[in-house]
């Protein structure tokens, strides 16, 4: 993929084209109207689609009644719970079936605040993929116990090493991923979840040559409902992310006998 391969449309943001956030929810009743209205107010010129895996709480209904009052709000009900990255596939399939230039995402819960879109997609008309990132320099975490703070900063620290990607916060679930890069991976083979989505992304990314950069911004612990964190996300990260970089290892060795395999062969 090259800079060059991507092409804003007339229409929408300036330099961005059609811009859509993507707010996947699952029990966010008591928060999907606050984020809803506080994209709109950050940016009106982006529209919304809110991704429910048919909440029990009600939260579907509450986003069908947003999507009937505002043309630029829509909902996607999907048929149950089956998890972050899946929510984010299809919200990802429907944009792009609609056109749309650009794709954010975005936490239900008030974590991601609206009000530092702006600046993600400023940042977003000269990079490929921006993230909203909780540890490079001006970023603030709020409202975070020590145990959180010190798993995130060491996850990331793990993550950074073991795939050899130059970011800082690569399980940062706030970003903008131009259309055109979202073309260029295969996200039929994307299988993960949680954290794990986050870096598979980030690594099938950077592996196409993606510029990849990354915006300070303020993350809040939630308000109201209850946090999606469990052992189990946070274990399927681990693994995932070291089966990676046995993979990526191997690849590059395999790769380094090619070549010089070649070399030999074109000596006298």
């Amino acid at each position: 993929m090259r800079r060059t391969d991507i092409r804003p449309a007339a229409t929408g943001m300036p330099g961005l084209g059609r811009v859509l956030v993507v707010i996947p929810t699952y029990n966010e009743a008591d928060n999907v109207a606050a984020i809803v209205r506080r994209v709109r107010q950050a940016a009106p010129q982006v529209e919304i689609l809110v991704a429910d895996d048919n909440s029990p709480d009600g939260t579907g209904g509450i986003a069908a009644d947003l999507a009937r009052a505002d043309q630029r709000v829509h909902v996607l009900h999907r048929e149950g719970k089956q998890g972050l990255g899946a929510a984010y596939l299809a919200g990802f399939a429907w944009a792009r079936q609609r056109g749309f230039d650009a794709v954010v995402e975005m936490d239900a819960d008030g974590s991601h605040a609206p009000e530092d879109l702006p600046a993600l997609l400023a940042a977003a008309r000269d990079a490929d993929v921006v993230i909203g990132s909780r540890w490079t320099h001006g970023a603030r975490v709020v409202n975070w116990p020590l145990r959180r703070l010190l798993l995130s900063r060491c996850g990331n620290l793990y993550a950074r090493l073991a795939l050899g990607m130059p970011v800082t916060d690569a399980t940062g679930g706030y970003r903008v991923y131009r259309a055109a890069v979202l073309d260029a991976l295969d996200l039929e083979s994307v299988c993960s979840q949680g954290y794990s989505f986050q870096v598979e992304l980030c690594r099938l990314a950077h592996q196409a040559g993606a510029r990849i950069v990354e915006v300070p911004i303020t993350f809040a612990e939630r308000e109201r409902g209850a946090s999606k964190m469990s052992p189990l996300i946070v274990a399927e990260a681990l693994w995932r992310i070291t089966g990676w970089a046995v993979t990526d290892r191997r690849t590059a060795v395999r790769r380094g006998w090619r070549r010089t395999a070649e070399r030999q062969a074109r000596w006298p």
